[in-house]
């Protein structure tokens, strides 16, 4: 929970985000599987103000999930066996 309230924790994951949106190495529909929903959850709480959770609290989870796998996958080095 501390790790969460931290923000150079969130500083260290945006940076990576933008990090991975910008690389070649990372597919474009996995960079959409972040966007997509992101910018849509954005504009849908307009449509459908039941929604209970925040814009930014949305935007900073998928973050969080994008951040840590997508960098696992595309830019830590991989082991041969």
């Amino acid at each position: 929970m501390r790790k969460l309230l931290s923000l150079k924790h969130w500083s260290h994951v945006f940076r990576k985000v933008f990090r991975l949106l910008g690389s070649t190495r990372v597919p474009l529909r996995e960079k959409l599987l972040f966007l997509v929903p992101v910018l849509l959850y954005w504009v849908l709480p307009d449509v459908l103000p039941f929604m209970p959770i925040d814009d930014i609290a949305v935007t900073m989870l998928a973050a969080n999930w994008f951040a840590d796998r997508i960098g696992k996958k595309y830019l830590e080095p991989q082991k041969k066996d």
